[in-house]
Formats: C-alpha cells, sequence, structure tokens
C-alpha cells in the first residue's frame, strides 16, 4: 500500500485569520489580522513539520509575499519540512531559475519542491511585463521546463527555440536531488505540458469521479509519453471531533460573508480565463445554497477565494473516509489549508493523520522517539542491598 503525502499551506496571500481570506485569480487578497510575518509564517511551518506534514505550498503572483525570498528565510527557522515554492516560468530565464533551484536546494539540505504555475490572469501578466496569451504560456512553459531539466543533468545546453534562446549554458553547481516539479491546469495545452514534463499533477477538490475522470487523462496522456506521473489534491479542510461540530465552523464562515462581498468577487471571478476556476465557479454556482457538492466536501470557500475552493468538511474519521475515495481515484499527494492555518494544521494532524495512520494509509515521515517511562512519583527504586536510597 502507498504512503500518503500530506503538505500544509503558508498563507502569504493577505495573511491569515478567523475567516475566509480570498483573492486571487484577478481579484484583490483580503486581510486576514494575522500578518504574513517570518514570526507567523515561522510557526506554522514548526507546527506543520512536527505534525508530520511533508511540505508547505507557498503561492505566487502579485497579490502575496514573493515565494523565494519567503522560504528561503523561513527555511532558516525549520527543520525538515520542504517547501513547494510556486513560481511563473516565463518571468526569470531558464538558467536563472535552474541555478536559483540549485542553490536553494543545496543550502535548504534537499529541501525544495517546485510548483509551476504557467501565468496567472492576461492582465496581472501584463504587470510583471509578459504579453503573451494563454497558449503561448504553456507552449513557452514547455520550452522553459526541457532547459531547466537539461540544465539539471549537468550537461552544456544550446537553444534556439521560439521562447528561449541559449549558448554554451552550463550550470556549476547542480541541485542534488534534482527538485521534483509540480504543476495544475484543466485545459487541453496545460494536461499536454503536464504529461510531457511535470513529476506531480495537482487538480483541486472536485468530487472524486471528477478527480478520477482527469487523473485517467492525463495519465493516457503521459503514458504516450513513456512517462509515469503521481497526483495531488489542493484542497481546504475543516477538521473536528464530531461532524457537527465541523459543520458549524462551515456555518460561521460563511455567515462572515457577506453577499455584496460574493457578488463582487464572483463577477472578478468570472473573468479568469482559467479552465479550472471555471470548474470551481460550477460548484458553488454563486450562492450559499446547496454548497455541500459531495458527501463531506463543501464549495463555501470559493464563494470568494480564487484557485482551490472547496473542503474536506466532517469528524476525522469522515475526512478519512473521502481521502481514501480520493486514492481510490489515482490521488496520493495532498496539499491543504484551513482557517485560521496555525490552528487547522494541528486539528488535521492530531486528528485525521492519526487516523490515517491506524488505517495504514500514512506514517510520520520523521517519527518522534519515544522517550523512557519515568519513574512513578514516591515509588521506591532499588539499591544493591534493596534499600531505597
Amino acid at each position: 500500500m502507498t504512503d500518503l503525502k500530506f503538505h500544509w499551506f503558508l498563507p502569504t496571500n493577505g495573511g491569515d485569520g478567523r475567516h475566509i481570506v480570498g483573492g486571487g485569480h484577478g481579484t484583490p487578497a483580503g486581510t486576514g489580522g494575522r500578518p504574513a510575518s517570518v514570526a507567523y509564517l515561522g510557526q506554522i511551518a514548526r507546527s506543520a513539520e512536527q505534525l508530520g506534514f511533508e511540505a508547505a505550498l507557498t503561492p505566487t503572483g502579485a497579490w502575496c509575499e514573493d515565494a523565494w525570498i519567503t522560504t528561503a528565510m523561513l527555511s532558516s527557522v525549520s527543520e525538515r519540512l520542504k517547501f513547494l515554492v510556486a513560481f511563473r516560468p516565463g518571468l526569470v530565464s531558464p538558467f536563472l531559475a535552474a541555478q536559483m533551484a540549485g542553490t536553494f536546494q543545496n543550502l535548504s539540505g534537499g529541501r525544495l519542491l517546485l510548483n509551476v504555475v504557467t501565468g496567472g490572469e492576461s492582465h496581472e501578466q501584463r504587470m510583471y511585463g509578459d504579453f503573451l496569451d494563454k497558449d503561448a504560456r504553456y507552449e513557452r512553459c514547455g520550452e522553459f521546463l526541457d532547459i531547466v531539466r537539461a540544465l539539471w543533468s549537468g550537461k552544456p545546453v544550446g537553444v534556439e527555440g521560439k521562447h528561449f534562446q541559449l549558448s554554451d549554458a552550463v550550470l556549476a553547481q547542480l541541485p542534488d536531488p534534482a527538485p521534483l516539479i509540480y504543476f495544475g491546469g484543466s485545459s487541453p495545452a496545460a494536461l499536454d505540458v503536464a504529461a510531457r514534463h511535470v513529476d506531480v499533477y495537482l487538480t483541486w477538490g472536485e468530487p472524486p469521479a471528477a478527480v478520477a475522470e482527469k487523473v485517467r487523462r492525463v495519465r493516457e496522456l503521459a503514458e504516450r509519453q513513456s512517462r509515469t506521473l503521481a497526483f495531488g489534491l489542493r484542497v481546504h479542510t475543516i477538521a473536528r471531533d464530531t461532524a457537527e461540530e465541523a459543520w458549524a465552523e462551515a456555518d460561521r464562515l460563511l455567515a462572515g460573508i457577506s453577499e455584496e462581498r460574493i457578488r463582487e468577487v464572483q463577477a472578478g471571478l468570472r473573468r479568469s480565463e482559467s479552465e479550472g476556476q471555471r470548474r470551481m465557479l460550477a460548484l458553488n454556482g454563486g450562492t450559499k445554497d446547496g454548497l455541500e457538492i459531495y458527501p463531506n466536501l463543501w464549495a463555501g470557500v470559493g464563494l470568494v477565494r480564487g484557485g482551490a475552493g472547496t473542503a474536506l468538511v466532517g469528524s476525522h474519521q469522515q475526512i478519512a473516509d473521502l481521502i481514501e475515495q480520493y486514492v481510490e481515484a489515482g490521488v496520493t499527494e495532498f496539499v491543504l489549508s484551513g482557517y485560521p492555518h496555525l490552528e487547522e494544521a494541528y486539528r488535521f494532524g492530531e486528528g485525521v493523520l492519526p487516523e490515517l495512520s491506524r488505517r495504514g494509509r500514512w506514517r510520520h515521515p520523521a517519527p518522534v522517539r519515544q522517550s523512557a517511562s519515568a519513574v512513578p512519583f514516591g515509588a521506591a527504586a532499588p539499591t544493591e542491598k534493596g534499600v531505597a536510597s
């Protein structure tokens, strides 16, 4: 049985708080009340690694702190946790990106994973000076990844491509090991890039049957390239001791969202060019009604947040059951988040992960050593002559 991997999230997109922090895909980030400081994000990172999460995803875009710099700072206040650094391949040269990844990997002790984000919305890309359309961005992404992987092999690279030109490029410091590449996207162009170039394909939290269909499509495309991929799910979580407690928390989060805010954000998200975002919008329908779209899968987050818009909601056992359904669909990695991220990491890490461990689905990547039992207070300690000292 394959051990599952669980990753957490660093809320650099407007900070963190006890309510849903919106933003992304062309909509402004909300404010959470807890700033995205090194001190607070460090708390989350240290808690995540102690609880057994493999890595922490940090988003990218004009609406959040820079992922490379943030995670480089946090690597010094944590020990084992890896960082799933989201970055956009058209905004730096392939050689520089390969060099940055090598430096991060080697100086952090092999703690870098890369989440390649082909691009945000076109108007946001133009803020960075990128005026390519969506299909051209995916074409450029494939060319970029070809070059980066070639550089990581240590061989000289010379390229006269459509988007990049390099001459006698040799990377002096190779990453050891080369970082795994994570990637998501639902359009045909995105699926083609995934099949050809990435290690782990990520998809947002649709019902298990829809996820299974997407896994099947990407797997078939990868097989045509003689490649094998792993699959991950990006979703939020509201885990509690009982289902009643979990749904009460979902109701509290929903009560904190005004109808005006929903209309404002939904109007912005409907202008998105993302096929995945269109699928998220279809799940919530832009209304507070009927948000449990599948048993223990709630679409309320997507009312005011771009990107991942669903949450696993329920008791620890119910969420473990739903995770097992996604495993049956082909998923082996889960990138999770919650509000607030610090407290929700403990709820999932101390509730759901032990349940999955009991089922043989998960093992702590760095189990804590059990210390010797202390001598009970008042117990007599034997001596050579049988007299307590």
